[in-house]
């Protein structure tokens, strides 16, 4: 228990409030303050209360009271500008919206016919907003939408093979991020795993053996985050769907990323292209909505309708359903699909299909701008590498350009937390010792951005 004395020297919230420090604070409200305020203190008579800690020197309360009140006031997730070259950055929310997207998001968070049928009065189904897209886009019978792709296959195993086996590869039970692995998904769904194969090979005869009365599907996971080479064999999707109809049961592919336009013009062809997946005749194809597809966040389910209308049925489909702006957003990038140019529009195809010519380009305006701006600084064009990211075409790199940055007295790690740091947030990357930013994944745009951050880190001329 602490002592009296430790007790009467925590300052009152009113000398804190008026101490320098947080007469300082700009663009945060008293609200903020005050309650950052009250916070700290009671924290630090908690504390006291266990006999842990000292009481503070005032400047000390206050300074912690400006720096919680800063980060209460700021609204979250923060904007910041990608320069890692990782166009599908996960810890980035993976795939930026085309502008289609989010002007639909904008108009959609206010009151919008999300399940109201404008012509009759009656009550939709927000399904309607994408399923006609989505079949146009993809040439399948059916489709619906939910929150993510681990839940789409949540979904559609529980529906469709409760208590009964499905039957895997070795080789594609995978871990899909963030420590979410295929088997305890399928767990979770009431499905029981039968694994056929081997890490490395797996024939369609161990698909054929391990058929039972018991057996409800087929389950076929697209590489999509690692490859397996050397002595390897794994079964098409093509050979597994006449598997599947030959014995009367679904066939579920799970085919991650969402590709919708070939890339292989561009060298990036080892990705499965749902519309060539649904045209073999797969009875339910899941994948994601904000990797390679280049919208929001989503779990996309496409398919054979006696399929697809039985998983929307379920009771985990309500659960498990996108919100408003979810759906606005992947309605606005399905339409550009449909009737536009999605390598132009689409920014995640626009970063993946750039030309080094114009990379090359980007990288020298972008470091004569920082020289302009920072003389003290050594800003260098190199040759470099992007990848891909967000599970997608692992192992693949891209030619690109980067802009080196070098300041006296300052390490790259150093210059980099100072960039994460700033306003706007600068995500850069290190390579051999240096600070990069590759331009691969940047707007001409956001260059006055980038300085404007450099410009904050004070660094003397």
């Amino acid at each position: 228990m602490a002592s009296s004395p430790a007790m009467r020297a925590i300052p009152p919230v009113n000398a804190i409030l008026s101490h320098p420090a947080l007469q300082h604070v700009q663009d945060v409200p008293r609200e903020a303050i005050l309650a950052a305020c009250r916070y700290v203190l009671e924290n630090l008579r908690a504390r006291l209360e266990i006999g842990e800690g000292i009481v503070p020197d005032p400047e000390a309360i206050a300074l912690e009271c400006a720096a919680l009140a800063r980060r209460m006031s700021r609204a979250t997730p923060l904007r910041v500008i990608n320069a890692t070259g990782v166009v599908i950055h996960t810890n980035l929310g993976r795939a930026p919206l085309p502008k289609q997207a989010i002007y639909a998001m904008d108009q959609a968070s206010e009151y919008c016919d999300l399940e109201l049928d404008l012509s009759s009065g009656e009550r939709g189904s927000r399904q309607s907003h994408v399923r006609d897209l989505l079949a146009r886009v993809t040439g399948a019978e059916d489709a619906m939408v939910c929150n993510n792709n681990a839940g789409a296959v949540l979904l559609v195993l529980s529906a469709l093979a409760d208590k009964r086996e499905v039957i895997v590869s070795r080789g594609e039970l995978v871990e899909i991020g963030g420590s979410f692995r295929v088997p305890e998904i399928m767990e979770q769904s009431g499905a029981h795993l039968v694994e056929v194969g081997t890490t490395n090979r797996t024939r369609l005869s161990d698909y054929e053996k391990a058929f039972t009365d018991r057996t409800a599907m087929i389950l076929k996971v697209h590489q999509s985050n690692y490859r397996i080479v050397g002595f390897t064999e794994s079964v098409s999707a093509e050979s597994l769907q006449s598997l599947a109809r030959s014995r009367n049961v679904p066939l579920l592919y799970d085919c991650g990323s969402g590709l919708i336009t070939d890339l292989e013009p561009y060298g990036l062809g080892d990705e499965p292209l749902v519309p060539r997946i649904v045209a073999l005749g797969c009875d339910i194809v899941c994948f994601s909505g904000d990797k390679l597809l280049g919208g929001p966040q989503a779990g996309i389910i496409v398919g054979k309708s006696k399929h697809v209308s039985e998983v929307k049925r379920h009771p985990l489909a309500r659960a498990l359903r996108p919100d408003k702006t979810v759906l606005a957003a992947l309605s606005a990038t399905l339409r550009i699909y449909a009737f536009s140019r999605p390598l132009e529009e689409i920014p995640v195809l626009r970063m993946l299909t750039r030309p080094a010519a114009e990379l090359e380009t980007m990288a020298q305006a972008l470091a004569a701008a920082l020289r302009e701006d920072l003389p003290a600084g050594t800003f260098t064009v190199i040759a470099g590498e992007s990848c891909p990211g967000g599970g997608s075409y692992p192992g693949v790199w891209l030619k690109s350009y980067l802009v080196s940055a070098e300041v006296p007295g300052y390490s790259a790690s150093t210059l980099a937390a100072m960039l994460r740091q700033a306003s706007p947030p600068v995500i850069a990357r290190l390579h051999e010792s240096r600070l990069v930013m590759d331009v691969r994944t940047l707007d001409e745009g956001e260059f006055e951005g980038i300085a404007q951050s450099f410009r904050s880190l004070k660094i003397p001329c």
